[in-house]
């Protein structure tokens, strides 16, 4: 008789969604990776496959929990939207993140950007942008057959993926939507609303005061009827 021996279970793999790490080194950087990843999750609100992600730890390869990266802005097309501890590309039809940003800050190597750029390659990312807010670097990379090449002209580029606009000015770098609408921080999206509510609230009362004055004026209409039917007159005649 021959028995076959269980192999041991393999015990399951962690996969950290937390490197204890800060999400941006200042508020500079912050602010721009808020900017980004809020208006591009705005820009494909409607498309329910459409998932974009700031800070979120990417694995890309089943059971290595030691190769991962975490972009300070990714977008995917063709996954859903919803929360995540982290993104798991085997659970995710496979699919790589196809766009991710880079903010830089001052605590940031070339060596470790080299890592990422490499990484980002390796790994299958179609378009990957860096930005240095000091200096208003802007440099960029798109997929071509050999892997990412560098795009020799970053004013005015399209992304070929989103369809956004980079502009470069003295004052640094503005972000354009397919339809022309610059990019805008939170504050000026608030601002925006604000202004929305009190049009909406001014038409409202003007609305108002138009069914006032109609009813005011059917009533003086109703009233003159009976001082004329009192005089035996009718009002239609």
């Amino acid at each position: 008789m021959v028995y076959r021996i269980p192999s041991p279970t393999q015990s399951e793999v962690i996969y950290p969604d937390n490197d204890g790490q800060p999400v941006a080194n200042n508020t500079i950087q912050f602010r721009w990776i808020v900017e980004i990843q809020q208006n591009l999750d705005w820009l494909f609100a409607d498309d329910p496959n459409v998932f974009v992600a700031g800070d979120l730890f990417w694995y890309p390869v089943e059971g290595r929990n030691t190769i991962a990266v975490t972009p300070d802005v990714m977008v995917v097309l063709g996954r859903p939207k919803g929360d995540r501890l982290s993104y798991l590309q085997w659970k995710e039809e496979g699919i790589a993140p196809q766009v991710v940003f880079e903010i830089l800050s001052p605590s940031n190597t070339a060596v470790e950007m080299d890592k990422k750029l490499l990484f980002f390659d390796r790994y299958g990312v179609e378009e990957y942008y860096i930005y240095d807010p000091d200096s208003h670097n802007l440099q960029g990379w798109l997929r071509g057959e050999d892997g990412l090449d560098v795009i020799p002209q970053m004013a005015d580029w399209v992304s070929p993926r989103l369809k956004i606009k980079f502009t470069l000015s003295p004052e640094g770098l503005q972000l354009y939507r397919p339809d022309g609408e610059r990019f805008l921080t939170y504050q000026e999206i608030s601002q925006r609303f604000e202004q929305e509510r009190q049009r909406a609230e001014l038409e409202h009362e003007r609305a108002e005061q138009e069914h006032e004055r109609a009813e005011q004026e059917r009533q003086r209409a109703d009233r003159l009827a009976e001082q004329l039917r009192a005089l035996g007159i009718e009002p239609e005649a």
